[in-house]
């Protein structure tokens, strides 16, 4: 009889300790960081947007999910000029690689604005960049207005000066 009642209490504990381990798992699934949550808006960006600058200029940006959804590419044709940039997160930041004509790329971490309508990639480091000062995609801010309309704003840096390129966008349907 004593044998019987470990058992059931030894089973007893075992069940409640799998009740809180799968309670803390679907937490944890749930805490999904603000990287991720971005990450997810661009996702749900898939498809093709176009805009205009405040000076006439034209651009087209098409969005793909990659890498079974960890990743968001954005195919970008600014006039004549065409770029990649690709978003994903390394553990809690969001990362931005911009593919530039220039033939430098680089590396940008985003602030997310704590309503999570606005993000703003910084400048981190580039690959085939001959020196800080060589011409370069410094900075871009991204404001999100609606589900079908977003404004971006790039730095372009060159030997300290910057020149601004800000595009309305809508989605194309």
């Amino acid at each position: 009889m004593k044998s019987a009642c470990r058992s059931m209490r030894c089973s007893s504990t075992v069940c409640w300790l799998m009740v809180w381990l799968a309670v803390l798992g679907v937490s944890s699934c749930q805490a999904q960081s603000d990287a991720q949550k971005t990450l997810d808006r661009f996702k749900g960006m898939a498809g093709t947007w176009t805009g205009t600058s405040p000076k006439g200029q034209t651009a087209t940006v098409t969005y793909n999910v990659m890498a079974g959804g960890t990743a968001v590419m954005a195919d970008i044709k600014m006039g004549d000029e065409a770029m990649t940039s690709m978003y994903y997160v390394d553990g809690d930041q969001l990362l931005m690689t911009h593919f530039c004509p220039s033939n430098n790329q680089p590396r940008m971490k985003a602030v997310i604005s704590p309503d999570g309508k606005s993000v703003t990639f910084d400048f981190v480091d580039a690959t085939n960049l001959s020196s800080p000062q060589a011409g370069h995609m410094h900075k871009v801010i991204y404001i999100f207005a609606d589900p079908d309309h977003y404004s971006e704003d790039w730095t372009w840096k060159q030997e300290d000066k910057d020149a601004h390129f800000r595009f309305e966008m809508q989605r194309k349907k």
